[in-house]
């Protein structure tokens, strides 16, 4: 086995590094919080995964074995088993980091103005290319998702952080995934997608990223503060 082979697998552990490592900080007390945001992660990865089984079994994409260990599990390399983990507790660590240290910040209405825009453009984009799969379904499920958690009006008190942690993801997110998609370590159907990309990124992936990051916290908030366990 050579040293590329390691290449997704080193992705994700540089991604969770730093956040791991700081899960103690005293002012944030991410660890606190684990028995909250574990299971929003896991309940938001398991439709995850079953989305992307699917989609790797259709051959919406692939992985290139070049730079995968070798260890599948339900079609799945595991290193991919571990991004639904990783990425997720990353960027809720990050959610947490800017509502402590960005708490008088608070924009709720702008935001809800923006979420009202990225409704109706996800629904349309999902409409015009409803025959490319991976657009069609990334973009109508971010619609009515995002439909769901605005209209619901209990994450009103939390959208601003929402938006500011997805902006702020979206850095480590270009890298990260800009690395997965110009190797490739993730190869992608043109069939299936709109064949726009942002530095190699297919653009479905910024609203796939968005939708799984919304999923996450809006469980984890729910969890949160209805107090179960």
């Amino acid at each position: 086995m050579e040293l590329k082979n390691y290449t997704y697998l080193i992705l994700m552990f540089a991604t969770i590094a730093f956040p791991l490592a700081l899960s103690f900080d005293k002012n944030v007390q991410y660890f606190k919080k684990l028995k909250y945001i574990l299971p929003a992660i896991f309940i938001a990865g398991a439709i995850f995964i079953v989305w992307d089984i699917n989609f790797t079994r259709s051959m919406v994409w692939g992985f290139n074995p070049d730079y995968l260990i070798g260890k599948d599990m339900l079609s799945l390399p595991i290193e991919e088993w571990l991004f639904f983990l990783v990425v997720p507790y990353s960027t809720v660590f990050i959610y947490e980091v800017l509502k402590f240290y960005l708490k008088k910040y608070e924009y709720a209405n702008p935001f809800l103005v923006l979420s009202l825009f990225l409704i109706v453009g996800f629904a349309l984009i999902a409409y015009f290319f409803r025959h490319q799969a991976y657009t069609f379904l990334t973009f109508l499920f971010s619609s009515v998702y995002l439909t769901y958690t605005v209209f619901r009006n209990q994450f009103k008190q939390h959208i601003t952080k929402f938006y500011f942690a997805y902006f702020v993801s979206l850095v480590p997110f270009i890298i990260v995934n800009g690395v997965l998609t110009s190797l490739p370590v993730v190869e992608y159907n043109s069939l299936h997608i709109m064949n726009i990309r942002i530095i190699n990124i297919p653009v479905e992936d910024f609203s796939y990223f968005f939708l799984m990051f919304l999923m996450v916290i809006t469980i984890y908030e729910f969890l949160k503060e209805r107090r179960y366990y």
